[in-house]
């Protein structure tokens, strides 16, 4: 980032003194790299502060999705709840404004995410700020902005100043001429959604930035996460979680997917356990910048097979969505994450059964579990 230092050099020299000598006075001001900024003495954002110790300073962007507030409460656990910072467009529930700091921001608003990464001394960015596939395939052009535009706003803050940059990739980077029995590390990619090209260009430019900068870049190609504590949004993994919230409900579900459609699947512990430990890896232990991470890989007739232990009257029903079908027919079935075995110790601690008994852990208190049990 020669220039973009260059003209910060500049701005400075020019702000510091005057060319023709005049003594014209000088106003103070805080320089945030080429865009000089006034900031009010008394500026302040929600609860940010941090104490002095070797900790990493994090800011998570796109933090009140499916994983960022999890990420930031196993987060502060290890590293202090001052020293990770949430933020989002969004307003965010009580429960997680007052859980830690919460900042706006917006990761197309290229100055203030500077300006935020400055001024809290951040050393390392978890980048979750994205539109997923359904909603990216309604609006494309915002899809474009916001996954493509706001990651080389990311990609240029964080080189610039020396972050360690995690993105996050998905089984929706791969296509349907990619192998998917199992899916290597390194095989050809040519995905079908607008997300899912937006995940392939963020794994090559992060590389790019780290072999051209040096950027310290990280990322993990993520399968079909579950959680207990998010509703299904109707992607094409989700079916995975709406199971369990009509098997309680009502008894009865009907999927979307073929009862073949085998997918690879992960709890979200795991996801948020392995997303730790890549960011925690010794550089030097690294022979990639992407890797496949896999726990599990089941079909929807097993996944059913599994819940009717609990629910055992649960009525599984087919009503196969062509759109959604297309999707699963094009990802991997089973994802080869030998690599991040091999290189710094990846090792899921759930497999399917681990799987329901904890989703039931979570939502089974209702009357209908109790009766099977």
């Amino acid at each position: 980032m020669p220039i973009v230092r260059n003209l910060g050099r500049a701005a400075s020299q020019l702000l510091q003194s005057s060319g023709c000598g005049c003594g014209v006075p000088i106003v103070p001001v805080r320089c945030i790299g080429v865009s000089p900024r006034q900031v009010a003495s008394d500026a302040s954002f929600h609860s940010v502060t941090f104490s002095e110790s070797d900790h990493p300073r994090v800011l998570i962007t796109g933090g009140l999705g499916q994983l960022g507030v999890g990420l930031a409460k196993l987060l502060r656990k290890r590293f202090g709840k001052n020293n990770v910072i949430l933020s989002d467009i969004r307003k965010p529930a009580d429960n997680v404004f007052y859980s830690g700091p919460f900042i706006f921001a917006d990761i197309l608003d290229y100055k203030n995410l500077r300006e935020i990464v400055v001024n809290n001394r951040i050393t390392w960015l978890f980048h979750y700020s994205a539109l997923l596939s359904a909603v990216g395939e309604a609006n494309v052009p915002l899809a474009r902005a916001v996954n493509i535009t706001g990651l080389h706003n990311v990609l240029d803050i964080a080189a610039e100043h020396n972050l360690r940059l995690f993105v996050p990739s998905t089984i929706g980077a791969f296509g349907p001429t990619s192998p998917r029995d199992p899916t290597p590390d390194l095989c050809i990619q040519r995905p079908r959604t607008i997300y899912g090209v937006s995940k392939v260009h963020a794994e090559l430019m992060g590389e790019y930035y780290h072999y051209r900068y040096g950027l310290d870049f990280r990322c993990l190609r993520y399968p079909g996460i579950i959680s207990a504590d998010s509703q299904p949004g109707g992607g094409t993994t989700d079916y995975a979680v709406k199971i369990f919230h009509d098997a309680i409900k009502t008894g009865k579900f009907k999927c979307y997917l073929r009862p073949d459609t085998r997918l690879p699947m992960m709890y979200i512990d795991d996801c948020l356990k392995a997303t730790l430990e890549i960011m925690e890896a010794p550089a030097e232990s690294l022979t990639m910048r992407t890797y496949n991470i896999s726990a599990m890989s089941f079909t929807p007739e097993e996944l059913a097979q599994e819940v009717q232990k609990y629910v055992p009257e649960l009525e599984m029903t087919y009503n196969v969505d062509q759109v959604r079908q297309a999707i699963a027919d094009s990802w991997p079935m089973n994802f080869d994450d030998s690599n991040a075995r091999r290189d710094w110790g990846w090792k899921h601690d759930y497999d399917l059964p681990e799987l329901v008994t904890t989703m039931f852990s979570y939502l089974g208190s209702d009357s209908r579990i109790a009766q099977a049990n």
